[in-house]
């Protein structure tokens, strides 16, 4: 009967003391990738101190779209890995942070303004900021911008379907990236 009542001690304390170590780990998506075509996307992070949290996210959009028009469509595909730290101002998962990254993303985008279909590989580097907002002990909303830039191996095509190549080659690239509203679920 002693074994019991030690046991059950036991698992108490350590329910109760989960939430004592504080929130180390979070999910979240971007709402605002669901609108660039239907981007797929996750992310998840660790707190490894009160200050810094590490992260690793997947983006992904293979949909092609036709406009009703014969010959006519448009895509964002992509797919998109990255590897982050973030410093926090205040405290994991809340308030300002600051972040760096390293990016790979293999894209395949147009006819979105013209025909012409631009696919390839950018390798890169970025750096973004924002603000998050905890709206439940679980749930926080973030807000964030950022840049990135690096190299890509690039082919452009006259037009989406036809494959006839205007031009290729490798080059830098600076681009917007990180643009955020997520909603996050911290455990």
């Amino acid at each position: 009967m002693e074994k019991i009542r030690y046991l059950i001690l036991v698992l108490f304390m350590a329910v109760c003391w989960k939430p004592a170590m504080g929130q180390r780990f979070s999910v979240s998506t971007n709402i605002l990738d669901y609108l660039n075509f239907a981007t797929l996307n996750a992310e998840a992070s660790y707190a490894v101190s009160r200050h810094w949290s590490v992260s690793a996210a997947v983006r992904y959009n293979p949909w092609t779209f036709n406009s009703g028009i014969r010959g006519k469509q448009f895509q964002h595909r992509q797919q998109c890995y990255s590897a982050a730290g973030r410093y926090w101002i205040w405290h994991t998962y809340s308030g300002w942070w600051v972040s760096g990254k390293m990016q790979y993303q293999e894209y395949n985008t147009g006819g979105i303004i013209d025909l012409s279909t631009e696919e390839g590989d950018r390798f890169g580097a970025g750096v973004s900021a924002g603000y998050t907002y905890m709206l439940h002990p679980r749930l926080n909303i973030e807000f964030g911008l950022g840049l990135w830039g690096g190299v890509r191996k690039y082919r452009v095509y006259s037009c989406p379907f036809c494959g006839v190549t205007t031009a290729s080659g490798t080059g830098g690239f600076i681009l917007p990236d990180d643009i955020k509203i997520s909603l996050a679920y911290v455990f």
